[in-house]
């Protein structure tokens, strides 16, 4: 071959050679392209955060907003029910006042008026906050609602820590001991405590711990002599346990806290049974779960399994049922209030159905309905924010 031949064959064509640099090399491990200058690496996540920030502000707004017509349909529920009988006047005052009497009095609260006036009037006084005056004492229904709310609140929380301690405790060892003995007397107990009327079961520990055993007491929040404490505060909060904690009294905080073991174990026993089978059928269908099984052949324990890779996501169901549980809980604190003489909202709506008084049960149901509703706003958003099932 010739000099000229092998020079020919050695150096490409021109238009080859302009080819061959436009070619990008190829590089199977080549990472990504680089970003132009003055553009940060991660300029092309924030779309997706964006994204993902403004769908879950717009799930909150949304079930935000769903409390509006909630308790507006509650409010006009209960406002034409409570209307169906006649006036409320007549109604809690009929038998004791002469009838040019009820007549004037009817006149002067507008009670004589078309119904539909009445009901338009009444939404234009709540959307100013003011619920009305009671019929029955002649008290402001807002100052019914912060004397006596603290008391349900406080009794609800009482019950909440009872229903989740006894709950989620019981329903682990009966995931633990599926099928077997324990497990067979914790799913019957369960059963017991939801199927029981709560008044009953009140009345039943009464018996035993205040009648039979005499070590609490049967009724009251507290004993006369903390009462007594209570009034040297300059700002009671209405929650006793707070209050006894501010005038650092132990004798005082032990008092209270004995007042209140029987009326939380009532109400909270009602609501542990429903966390009792739930823990129990969660834990066991995630424990029987293909990740479960996977992490089984690398020889992980099994009590590493159920307390650590099974109890997380059995967690969920228990926080999205909560907001219901919420509203089981004050519904059954008019019973166990009233069983207890436990003088919170329950036992006030217990007294001023008794006595018909529409106005003051207006405000009650109405104060109730809005706690259960933010209640369940509450669990939605922080069930949205721990499941990654919940799409918005």
């Amino acid at each position: 071959m010739s000099q000229s031949a092998m020079q020919s064959a050695a150096v490409p064509e021109p238009s080859a050679r302009h080819e061959a640099e436009k070619k990008p090399p190829e590089n199977p491990v080549a990472g990504p392209p680089e970003q132009p200058s003055g553009v940060p690496d991660n300029a092309a996540e924030k779309p997706k955060k964006n994204r993902i920030s403004g769908g879950f502000f717009r799930f909150v707004v949304t079930r935000f907003l769903l409390i509006i017509p909630t308790v507006f349909i509650l409010v006009t529920v209960v406002f034409f029910v409570m209307r169906a009988t006649g006036d409320p006047i007549s109604a809690a005052q009929g038998g004791r006042l002469s009838p040019q009497e009820l007549q004037r009095r009817i006149h002067d609260a507008g009670y004589d008026r078309p119904l539909i006036v009445q009901y338009f009037q009444y939404l234009g006084n709540l959307l100013h906050g003011d619920l009305g005056t009671t019929l029955t004492d002649n008290q402001p229904v807002s100052s019914i609602l912060v004397h006596y709310g603290a008391a349900t609140l406080e009794l609800a929380m009482l019950s909440l820590i009872v229903a989740l301690v006894v709950g989620i405790g019981l329903g682990r060892i009966a995931a633990k001991h599926r099928d077997h003995g324990a497990d067979a007397g914790i799913r019957v107990f369960a059963i017991l405590c939801y199927a029981t009327p709560v008044f009953f079961l009140g009345l039943v520990l009464k018996l035993v711990f205040s009648t039979w055993l005499t070590v609490l007491p049967s009724s009251g929040r507290s004993s006369l002599s903390t009462d007594m404490q209570f009034n040297r505060l300059v700002s009671p909060t209405g929650l006793y346990i707070i209050d006894a904690l501010q005038l650092g009294d132990m004798h005082v905080l032990l008092d209270v806290l004995a007042h209140a073991v029987l009326p939380s174990l009532a109400l909270g026993l009602l609501t542990a049974g429903v966390f009792i089978r739930l823990v129990r059928t969660n834990v066991i269908s995630t424990y029987n779960s293909d990740y479960i099984e996977a992490a089984r052949s690398r020889g992980v324990s099994e009590k590493r399994l159920l307390s650590k890779h099974s109890w997380k996501p059995a967690l969920i169901p228990i926080i999205t049922v909560m907001g219901m549980q919420i509203a089981m809980l004050l519904a059954g604190a008019v019973l166990t209030e009233t069983t207890f003489e436990w003088k919170g909202l329950g036992f006030m709506l217990s007294n001023y159905l008794k006595a018909r008084d529409f106005v003051a049960v207006q405000g009650i149901v109405i104060l109730i309905a809005i706690i259960v509703s933010v209640v369940n706003f509450i669990v939605d958003v922080i069930s949205a924010l721990i499941d990654p099932r919940v799409r918005y």
